[in-house]
């Protein structure tokens, strides 16, 4: 093997593996958000009283969670063109990633949840609390913060899994990357590159989730570190 590594032509490249870059994490943050007000929604509806509302959302959580990534990113982008919906490369790579990652994130808030002591429930009950309260001050906040390590992965996972938005022409890393190695030839030094850069988003997303853990739970910024 005489292989010799030559940076220099994918380097080149720096200002748009930058703005690929830029794109994932937008893409990643984003979803993230939206992702985990999803699934916050379905695991309530999991947990509540209402049968079909719950029904309904381990319908959902069990297609998504059942399917792939890249043929629910098809199914936004090229079936929302086929209904006359155009929507550009990112909004549906957006789309499908929130769709995706809220019923995963739905699971793991639910095992939060159940895991709070009945004993709590019957105190706020006696309170007189009523059920929003109830969830808001008694439920959400330490079910959040027990499965926060968990809900943290998956959305590392979400960022590392958006590279599939490739597929559909979104401007993210990947795509960059494959430009790049298409105009080079050195495709090993450009999913080099590109694989330390997914590390340092890696990291910068884990950090990110860390300055939101320390803001949000008391407990855990008296601890330290919530990861």
């Amino acid at each position: 093997m005489n292989y010799a590594f030559d940076f220099s032509a994918p380097l080149a490249y720096w200002p748009d593996l930058l703005a690929g870059a830029g794109t994932t994490l937008s893409l990643s943050l984003t979803s993230t958000v939206f992702g985990f007000l999803l699934g916050v929604v379905c695991a309530l509806a999991n947990t509540g009283r209402s049968r079909w509302l719950a029904r309904l959302s381990g319908m959902y959580i069990e297609a998504i969670r059942n399917t792939p990534l890249l043929v629910q990113v098809f199914i936004v982008y090229f079936g929302l063109a086929s209904m006359g919906l155009q929507v550009g490369a990112f909004t549906a790579a957006i789309v499908a990633l929130v769709v995706n990652v809220g019923a995963y994130t739905s699971e793991i808030v639910r095992a939060g949840i159940e895991s709070i002591p009945k004993s709590q429930l019957e105190a706020a009950e006696c309170m007189g609390l009523s059920r929003w309260h109830t969830l808001r001050h008694v439920v959400l906040p330490p079910a959040v913060e027990r499965v926060y390590p968990a809900l943290t992965s998956q959305y590392v996972l979400l960022m590392l899994a958006s590279s599939i938005c490739s597929q559909i022409s979104a401007e993210e890393l990947t795509a960059v990357a494959n430009r790049i190695q298409s105009d080079t030839f050195r495709s090993v030094e450009t999913y080099l590159l590109v694989a330390a850069a997914y590390l340092a988003l890696s990291l910068v997303m884990r950090f990110v989730l860390w300055l939101v853990a320390m803001a949000a739970f008391p407990r855990l910024r008296r601890m330290g570190s919530p990861l």
